[in-house]
């Protein structure tokens, strides 16, 4: 069984509601998934999972100083996460508003940690976004992520 995390930052419910669709997914798929807000998170847990999933609201194009100090936190564990299965989601407040470049900021860090990060051919292809709240489009896509992050985990444990 492959241990996912799931760390996000939510100041309105959005990304929350995400992080939880994301978790829904990973447990159907059968992994053991912690999910916490950045507020109950050390950087030194990232050494004990399989997978890391981060979430974060978009500020000016970027995720959240939350999110952003975590990374910057996990420098002291540069090659130490290499393997591990990465993914990322994100909410803007419009079209446009930068949700997809907050996605590849995430996966950039996870990517120069070493980590495996999966696109997907169908809906959001670097990760979920939403605008706003999350529709169910946005919810599923969550669902989905966390589904393939835990089987990508999974595969390569064997």
């Amino acid at each position: 069984m492959s241990k996912v995390l799931i760390v996000y930052h939510s100041r309105t419910g959005a990304t929350e509601q995400m992080a939880s669709a994301v978790a829904d997914g990973a447990r159907q798929a059968g992994a053991s998934v912690t999910c916490h807000s950045v507020s109950d998170f050390t950087a030194g847990e990232l050494l004990e999972f399989d997978a890391l999933i981060l979430g974060s609201p978009t500020y000016y194009g970027g995720p959240a100083a939350e999110m952003k100090q975590v990374i910057d936190e996990s420098v002291k564990f540069h090659g130490r996460l290499a393997g591990k299965v990465g993914g990322a989601f994100a909410c803007a407040g419009n079209i446009g508003g930068g949700a997809e470049t907050t996605v590849r900021a995430l996966i950039d860090a996870l990517l120069i940690h070493g980590a495996i990060v999966e696109g997907s051919h169908k809906g959001g292809h670097y990760g979920p976004v939403a605008v706003g709240k999350p529709d169910e489009r946005a919810l599923s896509e969550c669902r989905e992520l966390g589904a393939r992050v835990a089987r990508l985990a999974e595969r390569l444990a064997k």
